[in-house]
C-alpha cells in the first residue's frame, strides 16, 4: 500500500507540475478570451490515458508503472475540476455561449481523444478493445 502510495504521489506531483506549465504556456499564447490551456491540457490527458490503458495493459504487467503513469501522472494532468470553476465562472458571468462550447468541447473532444488514444494502443499491440 505504502509503495503504491508513493507511486501514485511522485506521478502526481509530475503531472501537476507539467499541467501548470503546459496549460500556462497555452494560454499565454492564445490569450485570455477562452480557456484554451484547461482544454487542450484535458484533451491530451485524456488520448493519452486512452492509449497508455490500453498499451500498458497488453505490453506492461506491472502495477506500479499503471499506478504512475495513469493515476499519478495523469490523473494529476488532467484539470477537469479547474474545468468545472471555469465553467461556473463563465455562466456566473453570463457568458453562456462560451461556457456551452467550453463544455461541449472538453467533454466530446475529451471522450474522442480517448478513443482515439485507445485505437491507437489498440492497433500497435494488436489487441481487441
Amino acid at each position: 500500500f505504502v509503495t503504491a502510495l508513493l507511486v501514485v504521489g511522485l506521478g502526481g506531483a509530475a503531472g501537476a507540475m507539467s499541467r501548470y506549465l503546459v496549460s500556462g504556456w497555452i494560454q499565454a499564447v492564445a490569450g485570455d478570451f477562452f480557456p484554451w490551456g484547461t482544454l487542450a491540457v484535458n484533451v491530451a490527458g485524456s488520448l493519452a490515458l486512452g492509449f497508455v490503458l490500453v498499451w500498458l495493459q497488453a505490453t506492461v504487467s506491472s502495477s506500479e508503472l499503471r499506478q504512475l503513469i495513469a493515476i499519478g501522472f495523469l490523473g494529476s494532468f488532467t484539470t477537469f475540476s479547474t474545468f468545472s470553476y471555469e465553467t461556473f465562472v463563465l455562466v456566473r458571468d453570463g457568458e453562456w455561449w462560451r461556457a456551452g462550447g467550453y463544455t461541449l468541447g472538453s467533454l466530446g473532444l475529451g471522450l474522442a481523444a480517448v478513443a482515439v488514444g485507445a485505437f491507437v494502443a489498440a492497433t500497435l499491440t494488436q489487441t481487441r478493445i
